[in-house]
């Protein structure tokens, strides 16, 4: 495919309408919108494996671009929150026992513990109290990952980590040019980042990843080479990178006046893609993700991949199989609903085509679908259910079969990120954009 068939895929909305609902349509077994709205939350029932995820929506500065669901740090506030946290754990797992003894299943294995923000480590004390309330009721999460952002990671934050449980790090860089940081708001400089980069790897992380952007305004090819040359100077174990969006909802979509979301385009994309896949093969680190590289043998880290999860804080959303779930994002109706009743403020019924298209979109992100795995989770065949589908990629260049699995080739994973941003982005858009606005959405149409 060429550039001009990009722009025309992508940029002209004539073609969006032909392309999207038949590829919806072929992904999920239905032309529907997918409708969230209130409704009773479901335990976890026959699963063997379930992560857990906590967010922290506090940040002492807030960066304008970010559309994740984050408020100014405030003190009393933030206690209100952390107390609210501990009752939803406790809600959460007195609603599991009781499930679990009224089906007599077995509780699932705790896989893994995300912790994500806004700025997880504002108060590095109180997130060491919440993953130990959680390890102790759900029991040993595995690997426990956690977002950092430069200026809240000291010696003895990050010491507090390790002896809490933490397993692996990512650390928001986002860039080591002092232009394109102040250009993008972040509160912190390239120096500040580099050192607590520089002191992460040292402290006996599983794994250190670094989150890197790109496409940034103005942004040049040779200041992107110099991040990258900069960051893998520093072995790192796995580096993330991803472009800069631009949603209507956020105060940088406010002050442009965006009436939709902002991409990049297509060929800067192309071209620092390419960049970062050549600098960091350079360094040892292959292709993990769409836009992550990681080192061999080390553990990766990612936030977002897991099946089956339970989410806990303002915002937080969980995945059971049956229902896909989202927290109210005011921290203050959180807090008001506990500990009497759930923060869930919408629920999507998942069906199980539904589910099984949940699965594939994350797997071809992750560049690899495991034909066992599918049918461990599902008892189904995934050439008899993806066929089509798979058949055609793999005509298309895009996909080849290889030891048991189904794998995105080198020169698909652009391709990949468009089309999967045209589905993910819209779908944040509507739903983080409208549950900002009210705390209790009656509907959500996606």
């Amino acid at each position: 495919m060429s550039i001009a068939s990009d722009d025309l895929l992508f940029g002209f909305r004539p073609a969006r309408w032909v392309w999207k609902p038949l590829l919806k349509r072929l992904v999920t077994g239905s032309l529907d919108p997918l409708v969230m709205g209130p409704g009773e939350t479901d335990v976890p029932a026959g699963l063997q494996r379930l992560g857990l995820y906590l967010h922290v929506p506090f940040c002492h500065n807030l960066c304008p671009y970010c559309p994740y669901h984050r408020v100014k740090f405030e003190q009393g506030l933030f206690g209100r929150y952390e107390t609210a946290a501990h009752q939803e754990i406790a809600l959460r797992a007195r609603q599991m026992t009781e499930g679990l003894a009224a089906s007599g299943g077995e509780r699932p294995r705790i896989v893994s513990l995300y912790l994500g923000g806004g700025t997880p480590t504002v108060v590095p004390e109180a997130l060491a109290r919440l993953v130990t309330h959680l390890a102790d009721t759900f029991g040993p999460p595995g690997d426990v990952c956690v977002e950092l952002h430069p200026s809240a990671m000291e010696d003895d934050c990050l010491r507090l980590l390790r002896a809490t449980g933490v397993t692996m790090l990512s650390v928001g860089v986002e860039s080591l040019s002092d232009r394109l940081l102040g250009l993008i708001g972040r509160s912190h400089d390239a120096a500040t980042a580099e050192d607590a980069v520089r002191r992460a790897v040292t402290m006996g992380f599983e794994a250190v990843n670094v989150d890197l952007m790109f496409a940034l305004p103005t942004q040049t090819l040779d200041e992107l080479d110099y991040d990258l040359g900069r960051v893998l100077a520093l072995g790192v174990d796995q580096v993330s990178t991803y472009p800069i969006f631009g949603f209507p909802y956020t105060e940088w979509g406010q002050r442009l006046g965006l009436g939709e979301i902002a991409r990049p385009r297509g060929d800067v994309i192309r071209q620092m893609l390419d960049l970062i896949r050549r600098r960091c093969r350079g360094h040892g680190l292959e292709q993990c993700a769409v836009w992550s590289f990681l080192r061999p043998r080390k553990k990766k880290f990612s936030s977002i991949t897991r099946h089956h999860y339970l989410g806990f804080g303002p915002s937080a959303a969980s995945m059971t199989g049956r229902q896909f779930c989202v927290n109210t994002f005011s921290v203050e109706e959180y807090a008001a609903a506990l500990p009497e009743r759930s923060p869930v403020a919408l629920v999507l019924p998942v069906d199980r085509r539904l589910e099984m298209a949940y699965w594939l979109y994350w797997r071809i992100y992750e560049m690899k679908l495991g034909v066992a795995d599918f049918r461990d989770l599902f008892g189904e065949d995934l050439e008899a259910v993806y066929g089509r589908l798979l058949g055609m990629l793999t005509r298309m260049g895009m996909m080849e079969r290889q030891n048991g699995s189904y794998r995105v080739t080198e020169g698909a994973a652009y391709w990949v990120h468009r089309f999967q941003n045209e589905y993910s982005l819209n779908y944040i858009n509507r739903l983080w954009g409208r549950c900002r606005q009210e705390a209790w959405p009656p509907e959500v149409r996606l």
